[in-house]
């Protein structure tokens, strides 16, 4: 299994989730919910595109006729840095108090409503709560207010999480904020509200979905760590049997669903199969962990070459999405951590694509994944969106900041390891 041989091998995993309501028309059910958790005044937050659609407007109305009040914020940035997290947190704090917080949208606004909610609840500044070594790496003192989280996209899990991912721009290197106390109280996932997400973000999106399993099935076991204290214990524990049945299945799901749902965006069952295996995935990496793929994607969206645009996205400014920048080192990475588990990568590859053959089962995963890439419309390696070899020390530099995510990764990373994967993935195929 692995290559990590502890002296006192730990015995005891942890798993956590949030209350989940999943179905379409889930959505119009949120002002009851929240007067179940006895809240009266909600913050929601969502970004402009969201907003556009005017389906937060209708959750603000729905929750005033329901006798509540709720305040909107409608200016999450796509893929969040310290300054946007900064601008909701100064929103929040001017317009509280509130009882309980609304993530409406994406990961990004629901990364953005877990900022909020702990800087609504705790001292300090946002950057005393970054993971060190890129901030502070303070813990939360006090419990956080109820947040009920409503993804609008299908990939990143962030509805069931413990994370909040963010670009800290002066470093040039994306980070984030982890605790138990960040995990939203209750997830409301609708499948209706991915109908008209575009191709291109589908694409991402999905890909997000595959890394988080996989990266989570392929994790460090539990049980090749030293033995915690309970003070000592972390969100991410590393592979674990319950985290391991999450995966699985979301890879099943992913391999029926995920290209027609690309194709085809009025493909209700396709949707609502890809939010099941977001929602699934992301229950099992909340917990699990991910590791390589994940550590990459930070600094490659946090050093993206002015220019790159993704398609599907109406950005204003160069962004890789988080699911497109994991995805482009991940063929590479898992062909670095077959061998601390062969097993499981071959079957991780069965499950996406039964048929799948190659001569070098090392590259039986990688293949498999490739293949996806090329048929969802996923750029061609990290040259296609501006990087170069000569760029590529900067990444390891990036990557190697990510030490809480490395520490999930079946193998040791070194800095040879991770310019090696690095450089693999500038063209993939």
């Amino acid at each position: 299994m692995s290559s990590f041989a502890p002296d006192h091998p730990e015995s005891v995993f942890t798993y956590g989730a949030p209350q989940l309501k999943f179905g379409r028309g889930a959505r119009h059910e949120i002002a009851h919910d929240l007067a179940q958790l006895g809240a009266r005044r909600a913050l929601v937050v969502t970004d402009p595109h969201v907003a556009a659609t005017g389906t937060p407007a209708e959750l603000v109305s729905s929750i005033e006729q329901s006798g509540g009040e709720a305040v909107l914020y409608d200016r999450s940035r796509i893929e969040p840095t310290d300054g946007s997290l900064i601008d909701a947190v100064e929103f929040a704090r001017a317009a509280a108090p509130f009882d309980a917080v609304i993530a409406f949208g994406g990961g990004s606004s629901i990364d953005t409503a877990k900022a909020v909610n702990l800087l609504l609840t705790n001292d300090g500044e946002l950057m005393d709560y970054v993971n060190a070594p890129v901030g502070g790496g303070r813990a939360p003192e006090h419990p956080l207010l109820p947040l009920i989280a409503v993804p609008t996209t299908t990939g990143t899990g962030s509805e069931s999480t413990t994370i909040c991912v963010l670009d800290v721009v002066s470093q040039h290197v994306k980070s984030g904020i982890s605790h138990a106390r960040l995990r939203p109280a209750f997830a409301v996932v609708d499948p209706e509200l991915t109908m008209t997400q575009p191709s291109g973000v589908t694409a991402a999106a999905g890909l997000d979905i595959l890394c988080h399993a996989l990266e989570s099935y392929t994790a460090r076991p539990y049980t090749s760590y030293e033995r915690k204290q309970a003070h000592e214990r972390v969100p991410y524990c590393g592979a674990n049997p319950i985290a391991d049945l999450w995966a699985e299945k979301s890879l099943t799901l992913m391999a029926d669903s995920f290209r027609a749902a690309v194709r085809h965006g009025d493909d209700e069952r396709a949707r609502e199969q890809m939010a099941l295996a977001a929602t699934f995935a992301g229950l099992g990496f909340g917990n699990a962990g991910v590791h390589i793929p994940h550590a990459n994607a930070y600094p490659i969206a946090g050093q993206v070459p002015e220019g790159f645009r993704p398609r599907g996205y109406e950005a204003d400014h160069a962004m890789v999405p988080h699911g497109m920048a994991v995805s482009l080192t991940a063929p590479a990475a898992f062909a670095f951590t077959f061998d601390a588990d062969p097993a499981r990568h071959l079957r991780a590859a069965h499950l996406l694509d039964p048929g799948v053959r190659t001569d070098d089962p090392a590259e039986l995963l990688p293949t498999v994944l490739r293949s996806i890439m090329r048929d969802v419309g996923i750029p061609n390696g990290l040259s296609e969106i501006g990087f170069g070899a000569d760029d590529v020390p900067a990444l390891v530099e990036g990557t190697l900041k990510q030490q809480r995510l490395l520490a999930t990764a079946p193998k040791s990373v070194t800095e040879d390891a991770a310019a090696a994967i690095l450089s693999s993935s500038l063209e993939l195929w």
